[in-house]
């Protein structure tokens, strides 16, 4: 499995991080490539199910993923359900002091660390309708690394939203794939 992990700290309480966070529609408001989130099923807790479009270049594709695991206010952990095997997690864990570098007005910070896990071969390359002369292989060289791009947009984003401000974001990204 080809991994990517994203930890930053939030200047918020661990409770409104994690219900944020467990709000899987809000997301495309963050992203470049996530058009559209719709709920299947559910409502928001382990069973729920979403359809997540996405759109790059000249594809689009709906993943459809599913919440298998929450631990609020710490843990929220999902699966794509069809056509990659992948599964991520959101995990929000509290400090008891404030780092010395936190905003002025901070009265709380956690540390959310953002992880996604996907084995790239076992991508169904028949889901996609690739124009003619576009191997399945070149669409995943050049998606892949756009991962970590938007896993960093994403939680930049999240975090100015949740702090209600916009400031550097410091973020520590760590990845594991032959693509990345």
């Amino acid at each position: 499995m080809d991994t990517i992990v994203v930890r930053t700290t939030v200047y918020a309480d661990a409770e409104e991080v994690y219900e944020f966070l467990l709000d899987f529609p809000g997301y495309a408001n963050y992203s470049k490539y996530l058009t559209n989130v719709r709920v299947r099923t559910g409502d928001g807790g382990v069973g729920t199910q979403y359809a997540l479009r996405f759109a790059w270049w000249k594809l689009s594709y709906t993943a459809h993923s599913e919440v298998v695991a929450v631990d609020p206010p710490e843990e929220i952990d999902w699966r794509i359900t069809k056509d990659i095997d992948a599964n991520g997690q959101w995990a929000i864990d509290p400090l008891e002091t404030l780092p010395a570098d936190a905003p002025d007005d901070a009265t709380a910070a956690c540390q959310v660390t953002f992880q996604v896990a996907f084995d790239p071969d076992s991508a169904d390359a028949g889901v996609l309708n690739l124009p003619a002369l576009v191997s399945f292989g070149w669409v995943l060289e050049r998606a892949i690394p756009l991962i970590r791009g938007e896993a960093e947009r994403v939680v930049q984003r999240a975090v100015a939203d949740l702090e209600a401000r916009n400031r550097p974001v410091d973020l520590t990204i760590e990845t594991d794939s032959r693509y990345l």
